[in-house]
C-alpha cells in the first residue's frame, strides 16, 4: 500500500513552500530541495493514513482503542494469587518478587502474540492490556482486587506479606525512588531502543514514520484507557463493564488523588503546544484528542485549579515560582 502526499520544505526564514516532487510514505518520507533549505520530515494529517501505510507493527496488534476485542474468561486456579504473565523484564520483576517471598501464586501463560491481553478476561483484570495483571482474591476486605502495573502488584505484596520494602522512612523512601525510577525510566527507555535495534525498519525515513506511526498509535490507546475509565468502565475488582455509578469525576474513589496530578501534566501536553512543530500538523489535531469527551472534561476539571495552574509554571521561564518573583 502506498500513500502519495505532497512534500512541503521550510525556507531559510521559515516560509512554506511545494516541492514539485510528491512521494510515497512507503518508500520515503524525506526529500532533498534546494541546497539552501535543510531536510523536513512532515507527516499527514492524521495518524491513520501514517499508521496504516506502515501496515501496523510487528504482530500488527496496536489499534488506538482499549477494552477487549474477545471474549474470553480467566483461568483461575486455587491459589489467592493469580497471576496473568509473560516472560518479558516486567512480567519476571513480579515472579521474583513471588519467588523470593514464597507464597502460593498460580501463574497464567498470557500470549501477547496472539493477543490474549486483549480478551475480556484479561481486560477486567487491567485495563490497559499489559502484562503482568494479578487478581488477590484474599484481600482484606473480602473481594477480589485486579492488579495492574508490575511495580504497583509488587508493592501490594511487599506491603501484604510486610517483606522487601524497608519500615524506616528514609530507606523506605530511597526504595520507592528507585521503584519509579524503574517504572519511569529504565524499562520504558530500555525498552524503546530494544524495539527500534531489533524490529524498526532498517532506513532513516521509514524509522521516523514507523516510530511516529507505533508511539502515535499508543498514546492514542493510553489516552483511550483513560476515557474508558473515566467514562466508568472498569470495577478494578475483575470486571470490565460500566459501573452502576457511571462516570466518574476523577480517577481513583472519585476524588481528586495524586493519580489525577501525576497523569495530567501528559495529557496537558497533547492539548497544548509542547508537541507542536511549525510546517506540520499539531500534535492535538492528529492524534484527535477531542474525540476523547471524559479526558478533555477531567483536564478541564483540573487546570481550572488554581494550584495547578501553579505547578504547571513551576521552574520555567527561568524563574522557581514565578507567581512569587512577578509579584515584586
Amino acid at each position: 500500500m502506498t500513500t502519495a502526499f505532497a512534500h512541503r520544505w521550510i525556507g531559510s526564514r521559515g516560509s512554506h513552500r511545494t516541492c514539485s516532487r510528491s512521494f510515497h510514505l512507503t518508500r520515503h518520507r524525506f526529500c532533498r530541495c534546494p541546497a539552501t533549505m535543510s531536510e523536513q520530515w512532515v507527516p499527514p494529517a492524521k495518524i491513520e493514513d501514517l499508521y496504516h501505510a506502515m501496515s501496523g507493527n510487528k504482530w500488527s496488534i496496536n489499534r488506538p482503542t482499549a477494552g477487549p476485542r474477545a471474549e474470553k474468561d480467566l483461568p483461575r486456579g486455587e491459589a489467592a494469587l493469580q497471576l496473568y504473565s509473560f516472560a518479558t523484564p516486567n512480567g519476571r520483576k513480579v515472579s521474583i518478587l513471588l519467588e523470593e517471598l514464597g507464597v502460593d501464586y498460580d501463574a497464567h501463560y498470557i500470549s501477547i502474540m496472539d493477543s490474549d491481553q486483549f480478551n475480556s478476561g484479561f481486560v477486567g483484570a487491567n485495563p490497559n492490556s499489559k502484562i503482568p495483571a494479578m487478581i488477590d482474591h484474599d484481600f482484606a476486605d473480602g473481594k477480589p482486587l485486579a492488579l495492574m502495573e508490575s511495580c504497583a502488584i509488587m508493592l501490594h505484596l511487599c506491603e501484604k506479606y510486610n517483606q522487601f520494602l524497608p519500615t524506616d522512612p528514609r530507606l523506605r523512601a530511597e526504595c520507592q525512588q528507585w521503584l519509579f525510577w524503574q517504572a519511569a525510566g529504565q524499562g520504558p527507555i530500555t525498552g524503546n531502543f530494544g524495539h527500534f535495534m531489533v524490529y524498526a525498519p532498517p532506513g532513516a525515513s521509514a524509522a521516523r514514520d514507523y516510530g511516529v506511526a507505533r508511539y502515535g498509535m499508543d498514546t492514542q490507546r493510553l489516552l483511550d484507557v483513560l476515557e474508558r475509565h473515566l467514562a466508568g468502565y472498569g470495577d478494578f475488582q475483575g470486571g470490565s463493564d460500566m459501573r452502576g455509578e457511571g462516570a466518574r469525576k476523577y480517577l481513583v474513589g472519585d476524588q481528586y488523588t495524586v493519580a489525577d496530578m501525576a497523569c495530567y501534566p501528559w495529557v496537558a501536553m497533547l492539548i497544548g503546544t509542547s508537541y507542536d512543530r511549525e510546517g506540520q500538523a499539531r500534535s492535538f489535531d492528529f492524534l484527535s484528542v477531542e474525540k476523547y469527551s471524559n479526558v478533555m472534561s477531567w483536564a478541564d476539571r483540573l487546570k481550572e485549579r488554581p494550584q495547578v495552574q501553579r505547578g504547571c509554571t513551576v521552574c520555567s521561564g527561568g524563574k522557581g515560582k514565578p507567581w512569587l518573583e512577578s509579584a515584586n
